[in-house]
């Protein structure tokens, strides 16, 4: 155990950091999954050994959902599985020399699936894998699905056991293990007829496909050695946008569903208009671009008539973007600027870093916001999406931090969710939101 809270059934115990979690009504401990499943009863029997070897038997009684207090080294309690795959369209493949250690790992586990929505690619598990995934009713996973030409697939991830998708997702179907899906387009190589054929085949098993994002592939300048991949264009990206709504009129006219979506890359690539609000259901493919900007647009909506003539203390501020958002958010600031009285100066942020192909705003890095906005009007602050910023840590993908980052524009950076009702409450309140970044 790394940390056992304070005041927790651990702790009134005796359990303490350093002690070993041997078995669970006497059975080890494989991943967290087991501990979760265990802990879900009102009387467990846990089996400890102590920092000096001496072994502990507690028998416990609590409610269903209370938890002993316990945070373990590994948050999986279990060696994180890497992915075996050689994608031709890898990320992680594209980046520099020279960066943390931490943006070079390809994890592809299928319990992080579960846990914190990752997506995973079917070609690691073995049948002790599958087998738990059944028994314990994972639901839902989210797979990387790319292709279900299994010729293809292999080819594209560089893993033999590629082929195997159909099969291990058949197996799922029996069992009723749903799933989200993926689909990275790469141009000539996985789309058109190809998309049809993986479309045709994932909607056979809708039974527990819950959604399909379609999303480009993402190109870095860092592509020597590697497959030669074209990127999308105008042209090409239309072809995907209209493909896709045939399917979605299809699907909608026999579940009610839409069941794929296109990521908002593809409709700004082919300069044409977003569906609407209601035409992304629940929005299931948020965290893949899928409706992104159709969400926040709404959400500014929604709100700005509580901010219309109010009396707002920030006069001028500036927000960063990346440049395929550019046009939404500087036509939702000029609505602030007419409603709300404050002046809003938008700057989209060319990728020097990855290259000008990579157009999203969470790929930006510090230094390349030093490097334009330096000596531009940015007003009292700065406003910067917080997908630019590692998960629950205030750094650029180039280590550059948010006060080093602050101190090279020599304004306050304000990172904020992509939510168009936080971005105009954080205009609204700027002085709150400079206190709150202080402290």
């Amino acid at each position: 155990m790394a940390v056992v809270e304070t005041g927790s059934i651990a702790e009134e115990l005796g359990i303490e950091p350093g002690d070993f979690l041997v078995a669970v009504n006497g059975q080890a401990v494989e991943d967290i999954l087991d501990y979760m499943e265990w802990m879900s009863n009102d009387e467990v029997n846990i089996t400890i050994e102590k920092s000096d070897g001496q072994i502990w038997e507690l028998d416990i009684e609590k409610d269903p959902d209370e938890d002993l207090g316990l945070t373990f080294e590994q948050p999986i309690m279990d060696r994180q599985r890497v992915c075996r795959n050689r994608c031709i369209f890898c990320f992680i493949d594209q980046l520099p020399r020279g960066m943390r250690s931490t943006l070079y790992y390809k994890d592809d586990d299928w319990r992080l699936s579960f846990l914190m929505g990752n997506y995973i690619t079917l070609t690691n598990l073995t049948e002790n894998d599958v087998k738990r995934i059944i028994s314990k009713r994972i639901s839902p996973l989210y797979i990387s699905v790319h292709t279900t030409n299994p010729q293809l697939r292999q080819r594209m991830m560089g893993n033999k056991r590629a082929g195997e998708v159909l099969s291990i997702l058949k197996e799922f179907e029996k069992a009723g293990i749903s799933i989200h899906c993926q689909i990275v387009l790469c141009r000539n190589w996985n789309d058109g007829a190809e998309l049809e054929r993986t479309l045709s085949d994932l909607w056979s098993l809708r039974s527990i496909v819950r959604s399909v994002a379609v999303v480009p592939v993402g190109l870095t300048k860092y592509r020597q050695g590697l497959e030669n991949i074209l990127p999308f264009d105008a042209g090409s990206a239309a072809q995907v946008v209209e493909q896709v709504e045939r399917w979605q009129k299809v699907c909608r006219s026999e579940s009610g569903t839409a069941f794929v979506f296109a990521a908002d890359e593809f409709y700004i690539l082919a300069g044409k208009k977003f569906p609407s609000y209601e035409e992304y259901e629940d929005f299931p493919q948020i965290e893949n671009g899928v409706g992104l900007i159709v969400k926040l647009v709404h959400e500014f909506d929604e709100a700005i008539d509580n901010y219309r003539g109010r009396n707002v203390v920030a006069k001028e501020v500036s927000v960063a973007t990346g440049v395929s958002a550019y046009p939404t958010i500087k036509a939702l600031m000029d609505r602030v600027q007419q409603e709300m009285g404050v002046t809003v100066h938008v700057y989209p942020v060319v990728n020097g870093f990855f290259g000008e192909s990579v157009t999203v705003a969470g790929l930006i890095t510090g230094g390349d916001m030093i490097a334009q906005l330096k000596g531009k009007n940015l007003g009292e602050a700065l406003l910067i999406p917080s997908t630019m910023l590692r998960r629950g840590e205030d750094v650029f993908l180039d280590d550059i931090t948010l006060e080093g980052l602050s101190a090279s524009l020599g304004v306050p950076v304000v990172p904020v969710p992509v939510d168009g009702s936080e971005l105009l409450e954080t205009i609204a309140n700027l002085d709150k939101a400079l206190r709150d970044r202080r402290e």
